[in-house]
């Protein structure tokens, strides 16, 4: 057993895959599984990874899925197969730089302080950089103007600040991954709600990884104005998502009722239940508890959409 399993998912990736597999390999620390997990892709992505499983035995697995899990699935229900002290994500088109698993996991030894059996999540920052690896912003964290000191559970709920690729966590929180309702809306989100819940999330303020910005992201990085646009031009998808957040806390604390605390029960199904509610009561229960965004143009933007 490795001591970090390093779970990417792929879905038609061979454009980059070589190139970020060949960055994860090159990392300054070595003992590491890397489980390749396929969602059915059509185009060379099987045969890349099984070239570097059978050039790599013993530290490159190949899996491929029986259905089509979807990316947040892909992720989720392939970490429970694999056996090690810590995990990591990675999508299948970014650049690992050559400390990234060494600093991850100096830094998570350091937020657990010896606890190793408290749920932790780290995370870090990313450059942004084009389809050619082309540096244009510094910091995705910055790029998206997010408050990375805010890691409550109320604030998590509302908004989630880690990037999956950038995350680390422990095996204790592993042991917490039960079960995964449809209502969960990213993995990375869902892990930082379990965090929050029963243990510690932390950030690491440092770049990571080279995160590739291109036509087939499933997720990107944008700044406040481009929020700020997308929010004017489809209030209708970005009411949508808002009560998304609240859909995924009811789904979170449905799941995890019996071992959350009195408190978390009844802000989780508070903030879960709020697009039921009337138009003051959602009001005043989502900000006066903190289920705030960072900034006051987001949460101007929640206020006029909830």
């Amino acid at each position: 057993m490795a001591e970090i399993a390093i779970v990417m998912a792929t879905y038609n990736g061979e454009r980059f895959l070589r190139e970020q597999i060949d960055s994860i390999l090159d990392n300054s620390f070595k003992d590491i599984e890397l489980h390749i997990c396929d969602d059915g892709s059509t185009d060379g992505t099987e045969a890349i990874a099984k070239d570097y499983q059978e050039k790599n035995p013993g530290k490159v697995f190949f899996h491929k899925n029986e259905k089509n899990l979807r990316v947040i699935k892909n992720f989720l229900v392939n970490v429970k197969k694999f056996d090690a002290s810590y995990y990591m994500f990675c999508d299948q088109d970014d650049f690992w730089l050559p400390q990234k698993i060494e600093h991850t996991l100096e830094f998570m030894k350091k937020t657990e302080n010896g606890q190793k059996d408290v749920p932790t999540v780290v995370f870090g920052d990313a450059k942004m950089v084009d389809v050619n690896l082309k540096e244009y912003h510094p910091s995705f964290q910055k790029l998206n103007n997010l408050d990375t000191t805010k890691l409550d559970l109320c604030h998590l709920a509302m908004e989630n600040k880690l990037i999956g690729c950038t995350v680390m966590f422990n095996r204790a929180l592993w042991e917490k991954l039960d079960n995964f309702p449809e209502k969960i809306k990213m993995h990375d989100w869902w892990i930082a709600l379990v965090g929050a819940s029963f243990g510690k999330v932390a950030f690491l303020d440092e770049p990571l990884l080279l995160y590739r910005q291109h036509g087939g992201n499933q997720v990107g990085g944008v700044s406040e104005m481009e929020y700020i646009r997308r929010n004017i031009t489809k209030l209708g998808e970005q009411r949508q998502a808002l009560y998304d957040n609240c859909r995924q806390a009811k789904a979170f604390v449905d799941n995890y009722r019996e071992q959350l605390s009195e408190e978390q029960v009844r802000l989780l199904d508070m903030f879960g239940n709020a697009p039921e509610q009337n138009w003051f009561k959602r009001h005043y229960q989502v900000f006066h508890y903190g289920f705030k965004k960072t900034g006051f143009v987001r949460n101007f933007g929640t206020f006029v959409l909830l």
